[in-house]
């Protein structure tokens, strides 16, 4: 999966606090993911991130 800074995603579980849009922070091999609904940040192995991300919505760190 090509992920990159700044993207927006969609997983495919919702958060607690109802919303299921994400913005990516950090790209490696672990993805960070900031909360569009509250804010909250968690870090996931770059696997584990892949097979919960639904589709990617916007492409804002995209260099072309």
């Amino acid at each position: 999966m090509d992920l990159h800074l700044h993207d927006r995603v969609e997983l495919k579980k919702q958060h607690p606090c109802g919303s299921t849009t994400w913005e990516v922070l950090r790209v490696g091999m672990d993805i960070k993911l900031k909360c569009l609904g509250c804010g909250h940040e968690l870090m996931l192995p770059r696997s584990r991130a892949e097979k919960s991300i639904r589709r990617i919505l916007t492409e804002e760190g995209k260099h072309e």
